[in-house]
């Protein structure tokens, strides 16, 4: 009774521990995901981010432009590391709105354009620069038609140029659709998030949040020519006469020399009954869910021929030699022994030191940290806690655990050079290596297009406070924690070896072909299970779409974890049989050689899917991004393939009693 009583009180302290902190300590939510509801007629102002295009993937700011400018001067929103590396800039805006006003606005009337604004416009016109505003962090959403289809997209023109003409006409006419849900704040229980910290919203409160939700954020765009003497007299938001888009060529607006463009906008609130935790399936419809199902049936059967001959090796031939040589008496097994074939005569050189062992041990330390990196952020991502409501979160999040499991790669990294050494000296230097090796390669790639982007000013260019910023993440969390790991690596048991290694290496007879042939090839299989899902991913990078299926793609990681596992085994097997002692690369390489597969389908994704993007410096800037995502599936799958082939050896020569 009285240990009952003691558990309930434990129960209610901890409890009531837990809202004090809650009230005590800033609040923690997702961006994005904490409901705001407005009163009619209260103000709300949208926000900009950098422009884009598909065809130049180099971000620039908004204010680069001859745009109209917020009567307070410019203010940039605070970004999280995500959306700084992705080259984000939020910046507040003139576009006012009121809730439940409809109105047609008058903003402002540029001095005439020079020379060089009309280049600028000209130059951005052409190459398909989107303008992209926020609105209550909803991205605007505009419709087109292309061949009869009706095309979702994000964001608005820069301006446009009419089929078989050489003037340029710039959008200075936006015409909004704001869907908003009415909530009443009754009968549902708010749990608050906000920055004033976590708890239940009071009654009072709970009728504050009464009012409209904003659901949906749709424009339209279109140029229309004003009369600058008569804008001129207007003042910020006074009203306009209300446009029909589109409009002839003659009463758009050009852009040239000496021109005057006036800036306006219409807005149109909509009573929608989309509910607020809903409003975002407009942007994430899902489209091709059969083709993600055909992708994972693909890898099924994949797995399923892999999962076939793994059975055979171990049940049919690996099971019978082995019960066949435990039957035979010690005679019989010393007279087996000279007649011996197969994998059973490296029984003394599988364990031999392979060659550039520290390399490995680096390679498979780094590999166990992006691996640990991509299951958990995929983990996360699946159960929606990286949404793309939350801008850069995704990336952020990545950054973070990858830091933070540098404790795990010197640990592994570490533990397996004392495996194969059979001591813990020169684990520093190991250690060390596991810490600089994969962010070196990303740092020194990243700094030469960093150099390419900052020549063309770019906002996607990495600014020099950040680049201290990630190097004082990279030296005072990554390699502490990876020589921390390291030094757990020294203190735990190297793995026995089951079988003695002889002094002196025994000869591999030659083959017709390379071996290296059949390790470069065993890559298409994981590809086979990834590929379909990759155009899913580059189209999302490359072409401004969301990704958002994240639970496919954990199933398709799952399944090509298996694969490499099995690929590994495999042809690890395979070269033991014809004499070759050497597996310890070639299992590695096994399945990491995906990522040769991999690069190869990003140029192809280039040339064939990207034949929008122009210019040299785009091109080489993709191809720097696919090289480190390249690496990054390297070292990942190859770990896998590796540590899978390690434990089949080691499991296969334990059951050999060869002296």
């Amino acid at each position: 009774m009285a240990s009952s009583l003691i558990s309930k009180r434990t129960y209610w302290a901890v409890f009531i521990y837990v809202l004090l902190v809650s009230h005590a300590c800033n609040g923690f939510y997702l961006p994005g995901s904490y409901m705001h509801t407005y009163s009619t007629g209260e103000e709300i102002f949208a926000k900009v981010n950098s422009l884009t295009s598909i065809e130049t993937e180099l971000p620039f700011s908004y204010y680069s432009l001859p745009y109209c400018k917020p009567p307070k001067g410019i203010k940039k929103s605070a970004e999280n590391l995500g959306e700084l590396l992705m080259g984000d800039q939020i910046d507040n805006s003139p576009y006012r709105f009121r809730m439940n006003v409809n109105e047609a606005v008058y903003i402002c009337t540029t001095s005439p354009l020079n020379e060089h604004e009309v280049k600028l416009l000209k130059q951005r016109t052409r190459d398909l620069y989107q303008v992209n505003m926020i609105l209550d962090n909803l991205p605007a959403m505009r419709f087109a038609k292309q061949n009869g289809i009706n095309i979702q997209w994000t964001g608005s023109p820069v301006g446009y140029t009419p089929p078989n003409s050489n003037d340029d006409y710039i959008i200075n006419h936006l015409k909004f659709r704001v869907l908003v849900h009415e909530y009443e704040g009754t009968g549902v229980e708010i749990i608050g998030t906000g920055e004033e910290g976590m708890g239940v919203i009071s009654e009072a409160d709970r009728k504050k949040a009464a009012g409209y939700e904003i659901v949906g954020f749709e424009v339209v765009p279109c140029s229309v020519k004003y009369d600058p003497e008569a804008m001129l007299k207007l003042h910020l938001y006074d009203n306009v006469t209300s446009v029909n888009c589109p409009l002839e060529l003659d009463k758009s607006q050009i852009i040239r020399e000496q021109e005057r463009v006036s800036f306006t906008y219409e807005v149109e609130f909509v009573k929608s009954d989309i509910r607020w935790p809903f409003r975002w399936d407009a942007y994430l419809k899902m489209e091709g869910a059969r083709v993600h199902w055909f992708s994972i049936m693909n890898s099924l059967m994949v797995i399923f021929f892999l999962a076939g001959i793994v059975f055979v090796i171990f049940l049919r031939t690996v099971r019978r030699d082995l019960t066949r040589y435990e039957e035979l008496d010690k005679e019989s097994q010393a007279q087996m022994n000279e007649e011996l074939s197969g994998w059973k005569l490296v029984v003394g050189d599988v364990f031999r030191e392979p060659n550039c062992s520290q390399l490995l041990c680096v390679m498979v330390g780094d590999g166990v940290q992006i691996t640990g990196m991509a299951v958990v952020t995929i983990l996360f991502a699946a159960f929606g806690f990286m949404s793309p409501a939350s801008r850069g979160m995704l990336l952020t999040g990545m950054i973070i655990l990858y830091l933070f499991l540098g404790t795990a790669a010197g640990y592994a990294g570490v533990r397996l050079w004392r495996t194969i050494k059979g001591t813990s000296e020169g684990w520093r230097s190991v250690a060390w290596s596991v810490a600089c090796f994969f962010p070196g390669i990303v740092f020194v790639i990243l700094t030469a297009l960093n150099f390419i982007l900052w020549g063309s000013k770019s906002t996607g260019a990495i600014p020099i406070s950040l680049y201290f910023v990630l190097l004082s993440l990279w030296f005072c969390v990554s390699v502490p924690l990876t020589l921390l790991g390291g030094f757990l690596g020294t203190r735990a048991e190297p793995i026995q070896f089951p079988v003695r290694t002889n002094q002196i290496p025994r000869e591999i007879p030659a083959r017709k072909y390379p071996s290296w042939f059949l390790v470069l090839g065993a890559g298409t299989l994981p590809f086979g299970t990834l590929f379909i899902e990759l155009f899913f991913i580059l189209s999302s990078i490359w072409l401004g779409r969301f990704y958002y299926v994240f639970g496919f793609l954990l199933v398709v990681f799952l399944l090509l974890v298996v694969v490499c596992a099995e690929v590994s085994v495999v042809l690890t097997y395979m070269h033991l049989c014809v004499e070759d002692w050497q597996w310890w690369w070639k299992a590695f390489y096994a399945s990491g050689s995906v990522a040769l597969y991999v690069f190869l389908y990003s140029i192809n994704y280039l040339v064939f899917d990207l034949q929008s993007l122009s210019g040299p410096v785009s091109a080489i800037l993709y191809l720097g991004y696919s090289l480190i995502m390249a690496i990054a599936i390297m070292l990942s799958t190859g770990t896998i393939g590796f540590l899978m082939s390690f434990y089949f050896v080691h499991y296969l020569f334990s059951s050999v009693k060869i002296d």
